[in-house]
């Protein structure tokens, strides 16, 4: 097969979770001998000098990427709010330099499957249409909504609440207008798949998990001897933020004053000034800023706290935690979509109470650190093997492809 993904950002390298749920993907399917093109909207945020990253590229991926500008400006949204009726955060990734890369990329190449990557890039759909029979497939990477909720109900400012009143709005409006626009439908998790079938979906529809090539995460033993805890995401994401700060004012106070020792590093890149006074506002906190190595840092560390409360779509984080032997901590909302078993893979914590216990168990009993540190990383191996999962996605886009011939 030939097969086309677009997506918001140039996931290469892959260092948030988007970004290595695509680029995984993309690796899976060259793996299988299938030709993989990549064309991106490389962001001055998340900005990629493409000639740099070409010669490591896998066999049978190409990367395509088009230059622009998605900034948040006042003027523009101002400007959207007049003048447009799609919601500013989607009409950021609409460009006119972007259809025309994608226009010569169909004419000049036949392709089986085109496969959208997130929200962003539905409003190209038309484009496809127009110039290429491909399979399109929407890849749900969340449901958008559910996280713009979320920054409402967290703003205290009045005039940005009542702007995000209004995104939200056309947001919902805008997710819904591509409904069934698509051949096949492909979230992440099932439980985002029973929001899209509540929603309206009559596409076909596969459940596609974010995998990992677990073998690299083995590249040394975890020191288990100590109780290392930490938190790696990213902390512009409204649920990252709201989960950790739940976590330290109701969790983290309550166990340093009976283990004044316990230390809680945390990691992620985009902190605000806000977020990064509120995690020095507490005792024993360690702030490390965006790190360099993902592998390399979660090795460093043994306990991987995820205070979760809300979101949409799979938080890649804990599979790779768990590939590394971490022991992974996490509320259900954070452990969605993974089906490890309490107590056995993985610690669920379906309250503070939970959450305090959790670890003061793992505290007392350092001797189920490794039994359970073991079983995650078997876990990985048998459930999320990124090959498998490629293939598995491969096998119902030949069904289709089958139907529709």
């Amino acid at each position: 097969m030939n097969i086309l993904q677009l997506f918001n950002k140039v996931p290469y390298p892959p260092k948030d979770g988007g970004s290595v749920a695509v680029f995984n993907l993309s690796k899976g399917f060259a793996k299988a001998g299938h030709k993989v093109d990549l064309l991106c909207l490389n962001t001055n945020k998340h900005f990629v000098n493409i000639s740099e990253i070409l010669k490591k590229l896998p066999v049978n991926i190409r990367i395509y990427s088009v230059n622009i500008n998605t900034d948040i400006k006042v003027i523009k949204a101002l400007k959207n709010i007049i003048f447009s009726e799609l919601p500013y955060i989607a009409e950021r990734f609409i460009s006119r330099n972007f259809e025309i890369k994608l226009t010569e990329l169909l004419q000049s190449n036949t392709y089986d499957i085109i496969q959208i990557e997130g929200l962003y890039m539905m409003p190209y759909i038309p484009v496809i249409r127009k110039y290429s029979n491909a399979i399109i497939s929407y890849r749900a990477h969340n449901i958008e909504n559910e996280i713009w909720k979320l920054n409402l109900k967290y703003e205290k400012n009045i005039l940005k609440k009542m702007y995000l009143k209004h995104l939200l709005k056309r947001l919902s409006q805008f997710e819904l207008s591509f409904l069934n626009t698509y051949d096949t439908l492909i979230p992440i998790t099932a439980r985002d798949g029973k929001e899209f079938l509540k929603l309206g979906n009559k596409k076909p529809m596969h459940i596609s998990p974010a995998g990992t090539d677990y073998k690299k995460y083995n590249k040394s033993e975890i020191n288990l001897s100590e109780i290392k805890l930490f938190h790696l995401g990213s902390l512009d994401w409204t649920p990252n933020i709201e989960g950790l700060t739940w976590f330290l004012k109701n969790i983290w106070t309550k166990l340093i004053s009976k283990y004044p020792d316990l230390k809680f590093t945390i990691a992620g890149r985009n902190a605000s000034e806000k977020l990064i006074k509120t995690l020095e506002s507490y005792k024993n906190i360690i702030f490390k800023g965006e790190i360099d190595n993902a592998i390399d840092f979660m090795q460093n560390y043994n306990i991987m706290v995820v205070p979760l409360l809300s979101g949409s779509g799979m938080r890649i984080k804990i599979i790779e935690g768990m590939a590394c032997g971490n022991v992974i901590i996490s509320t259900p909302k954070g452990a969605e979509g993974i089906n490890a078993e309490n107590q056995k893979e993985i610690l669920i914590a379906k309250n503070s109470e939970d959450f305090s216990k959790q670890i003061e168990f793992l505290i007392s009993e350092k001797n189920k650190i490794k039994k359970i540190s073991e079983a995650a990383k078997q876990f990985i191996s048998v459930n999320y093997d990124n090959f498998a999962i490629s293939n598995s996605l491969l096998n119902f886009y030949s069904e289709v492809i089958k139907t529709n011939n």
